[in-house]
């Protein structure tokens, strides 16, 4: 036990008069509200509680308007945002929830744990639903894996990913890894996490019945994490490095434990509200709870279980220790769910009662420290219109013509450069380190276009991914925005399954700043437009700000989350090649469009111009048209055009399969006649496919995708150990498969040695 003794603390004269309040993040303007709401000046703890929870981590208050965008509603959509994950029919009384967030300043100070509790941390939002969580996932940026701080960041991350997702027994079956110097000295770490339940199981975070018991569930309180919402509120510094008591430290050992005794307890039928606690842990589940359900809740914090001595109450309610939830149940129950704890060894404590004033009270020591009104805390919190301006990057961008540059001629060496980025090469590395299988429903494993898990008892399936290009982004929010949404219902449709619903975890630099707030709205815009003509609505996510580093901010980097049902499991489809003499087919139109790819990157070293357009009605008939076509069992492989164009896309699915292809690529047919023969391999034009389907069924593939108004065209065969590629009669490129797969697979591993 920790012998750690608490300051005395400031007085609420001294809080007022030292501005002690703007420490933790609170305005002038809004102490002075704050002030008003109470009738008097806050004491230490009272300015705690209401500096997490007015903090943007909490209460989106930068953020909320343009949340508003979103479409959140649909006929699958059994629960939107608001709750701790939103929840989609998928028919025969059962549902999917899921939900991303962020760890990326904890991760940036303590890589291992703060990746480690942001896994932690999403899993439990997933049970606390009243779900089983089956499957997560997860989305990383690093700066460039050139330097030894870069190489530690990802190395930790990875781990502390794998340390807690591994023992507690969920599989990490998808995700993306990205490395571009946007991200130095501050990664982003995005968790999701994916469950089942039965439409009857599905719980709320409420706190209903006046005078029902409030019960505390999990490990001690400790002193870790205290501001850790504040904390995610805020830029990095180098004093950051100094913050890592803002920081959690996990257990997944204690997590499984609470997961299993939380779901049997929510399978006895007497819960009647539960919610984690997560960002500012036991005071914001408490106040969250009251809310919603229009009551008041006395805490007793001498009831609170502490693992250190002298913990005072600004402590225990600020306190972010892990593994620990709040459920309500009525007084004839309590016997019943105190008995499945200590069947499971978990601490269980009675530590408050619901009440019908609408106010907070903490009792502590036989004092109240605290009393508030809940509505103050959870509705009341200001809402900033931020100003927004272009940023002059965006204007200089539109003069740019990136089919200026000279013509690269040897290809098969711009193929290997592409394929031993990072950023594209195989993530195998991250992935072998997860463990994928354990569950056993894990269909299709990571290094696909989605992970597929099977669901037991059935003959359904969920496909999931994260994906997000942040150069894309950059160079034009609104676009970008769109693509985000669509690559990641491509990936879906890939995998043979229909698009859901999505959840986004929106990666910004500083909303203070006018240039950055513009980027938040037009992302959001593009972002909006794209759910509501693809039907996946967003039932949930995370908002991530203050993302900046020395030179400036991140890349705006609005990741999706996507889950879609695969309706049989004979439709679950693939990216690499199956069989010799396969035919290949590719899908959509290519254009000269370079800005923000991988390409431009790796090879010219710029990001520049604007990134490739998006028609959100043509994507909409292109995964219409190849769905339809999975469904009716013409396609043997599926594969998205993404980082890297069409030559990594053949690269991946020729490695994959262990095949070589043989293609002949006419300009006139795949898009713009007399293309230059880099642009028609590497650009990143939206809305492509590559199939490859039998002979006997590719012509039937061909007639079905004109039917949806699909271009699309033959392209050549799987074929041999090589890929050889022609453009207009011209052979451009002809490398052996074995090759291009140690250039794929060696390049993470060897840059970490």
């Amino acid at each position: 036990m920790t012998q750690q003794m608490s300051v005395k603390e400031p007085t609420a004269e001294q809080i007022a008069d030292q501005q002690i309040y703007k420490q933790m993040g609170v305005s002038d303007s809004e102490f002075e509200l704050i002030c008003g709401f109470l009738g008097r000046k806050p004491n230490y703890t009272e300015i705690g509680v209401f500096s997490v929870m007015w903090s943007e981590h909490c209460a989106y208050k930068n953020s909320k308007p343009l949340l508003r965008k979103f479409p959140v509603t649909g006929p699958r959509v059994l629960m939107g945002p608001g709750e701790g994950a939103g929840i989609v029919d998928i028919g025969d009384n059962q549902a999917v929830v899921f939900k991303i967030e962020s760890h990326n300043h904890p991760s940036a100070v303590e890589p291992f744990q703060g990746a480690a509790t942001g896994v932690g941390g999403i899993i439990r939002d997933i049970f606390s639903m009243g779900a089983r969580p089956i499957a997560s996932l997860n989305s990383l940026r690093f700066g460039k894996l050139e330097s030894d701080r870069v190489k530690y960041l990802f190395e930790h991350v990875v781990s502390g990913i794998a340390g807690y997702g591994n023992c507690i027994g969920i599989p990490t079956v998808g995700g993306e890894v990205v490395f571009d110097e946007s991200y130095e000295g501050n990664p982003l770490v995005n968790a999701m996490c994916v469950g089942l339940i039965d439409h009857d199981k599905i719980q709320r975070g409420v706190a209903k019945g006046i005078g029902n018991p409030v019960f505390y569930v999990g490990p001690p309180t400790g002193r870790d994490g205290i501001h850790g919402a504040t904390f995610a509120s805020e830029e990095l510094t180098e004093e950051s490095q100094e913050r890592k008591t803002a920081v959690q430290v996990g257990d997944p050992f204690m997590e499984k434990l609470v997961m299993e005794s939380c779901l049997e307890l929510i399978d006895s039928g007497i819960v009647v509200g539960i919610q984690d606690m997560g960002a500012a842990g036991l005071t914001c589940s408490s106040s969250e709870m009251a809310s919603k359900a229009g009551n008041g809740l006395e805490l007793y914090l001498d009831q609170v279980p502490q693992r250190e001595e002298g913990m005072t109450a600004y402590e225990m309610m600020l306190s972010e220790s892990q593994e620990r939830m709040l459920f309500v149940v009525e007084p004839k129950d309590e016997a019943q769910a105190m008995e499945i704890f200590e069947r499971w060894g978990v601490i269980c404590a009675k530590v408050g009662k619901v009440t019908d004033d609408g106010r907070l009270k903490l009792l502590h020591r036989g004092e109240v420290v605290g009393d508030m009104p809940v509505n103050a805390l959870v509705d009341e919190c200001p809402i900033y219109d931020k100003p927004s301006s272009e940023p002059a990057y965006y204007a200089k961008n539109a003069t740019v013509d990136t089919t200026a540059y000279n013509e690269v001629t040897d290809l098969g060496g711009a193929l290997k450069k592409v394929l031993g980025s990072p950023s594209v090469a195989s993530k195998a590395w991250v992935y072998e380190q997860y463990d994928y299988m354990v569950r056993t429903n894990t269909a299709v494993r990571p290094g696909s276009d989605a992970a597929v898990v099977t669901i037991d008892g059935t003959r359904k399936a969920l496909a999931m991914t994260t994906d997000c290009s942040g150069r894309f982004v950059y160079l034009d929010p609104e676009v970008g925005g769109r693509i985000a949404v669509s690559e990641a219902a491509r990936n879906i449709v890939c995998s043979g399954a229909e698009p859901l619903a999505i959840t986004d975890n929106l990666n910004f630099g500083s909303p203070e700043k006018p240039e950055i707030f513009w980027q938040m709205e037009k992302a959001v815009d593009g972002m909006a437009e794209a759910c509501r003509e693809l039907d996946t609505p967003v039932i949930g996510g995370n908002v991530s700000l203050y993302n900046e580093n020395a030179k400036g901010s991140i890349y705006p980097t609005p990741v999706v989350g996507m889950v879609g049902l695969v309706h049989d499991v004979d439709h679950i489809t693939t990216q690499h090649f199956k069989g010799e003499g396969d035919v290949l087919i590719l899908t959509g139109l290519t254009r000269a469009e370079l800005g923000g790819t991988e390409f431009q990157q790796v090879i010219h070293g710029v990001t520049e111009g604007r990134p490739p357009q998006l028609d959100l009605a043509v994507e909409k008939k292109l995964l219409g048209g190849v769905l339809e076509a999975i469904q009716s069992g013409l396609v043997r492989s599926a594969h998205d055009l993404s980082d890297g164009g069409l030559a990594v896309a053949l690269a991946e699915s020729c490695i994959g399969g262990g095949l070589g292809a043989q293609v002949s690529l006419h300009t006139e047919e795949i898009g713009e006649a007399g293309l230059r023969a880099d642009f028609a391999l590497f650009s990143e034009s939206q809305s492509r496919i590559l199939l490859s389907a039998t002979p006997e069924n590719a012509e039937a593939l061909l007639s079905g995708l004109g039917a949806h108004g699909v271009p699309a065209a033959k392209i050549g065969r799987v074929s041999g150990l090589q890929l050889h590629i022609t453009v207009d009669g011209k052979e451009v490129l002809s490398e052996e498969i074995h090759t291009l797969k140690h250039v794929w697979e060696d390049a993470i591993p060897c840059l970490m040695k």
